[in-house]
């Protein structure tokens, strides 16, 4: 009975951090957006999180003559690219991201994860800096 049991409890947590691990940590996708950074911010309570939104602008609404805008929301981890997004506002950028199921405290609000800077375009001058 008692290896039953153990057998039991070892599939039942086996089962459980794949599930964690298949939701929380395993990269679902990952690609680029860009757009108007809009906003970006740390905020949290408790964990203290880089969020931030792009406008992409120029989609086709529903109907023929609209034009919608589509707004990306995502978090960062990386201080080095939080820097440089707080110095970004207003700009074009061009973002990588990775995307997971599910969101984490610690990580952010949002599946999205930015982790590099591809490009910001200063739209009144049209300077463009690329990140390597």
């Amino acid at each position: 009975m008692r290896k039953f049991l153990f057998i039991v409890i070892s599939i039942v947590v086996l089962g459980l951090a794949f599930f964690v691990y298949y939701k929380y940590y395993r990269v679902f996708g990952d690609g680029t957006k860009a757009g108007e950074l809009n906003y970006f911010a740390k905020k949290g309570y408790v964990f203290k999180t880089y969020e931030g939104r792009v406008i992409q602008t120029g989609f086709k609404g529903r109907q023929m003559s609209q034009i919608q805008s589509n707004e990306f929301t995502f978090s960062v981890t990386s201080e080095k690219v939080a820097q440089q997004l707080l110095r970004s506002s207003g700009k074009q950028v061009e973002l990588h991201y990775k995307e997971y199921l599910g969101a984490l405290p610690w990580r952010g609000y949002s599946k999205f994860i930015v982790d590099s800077i591809l490009s910001v375009t200063d739209p009144i001058t049209l300077e463009k800096k690329v990140f390597e």
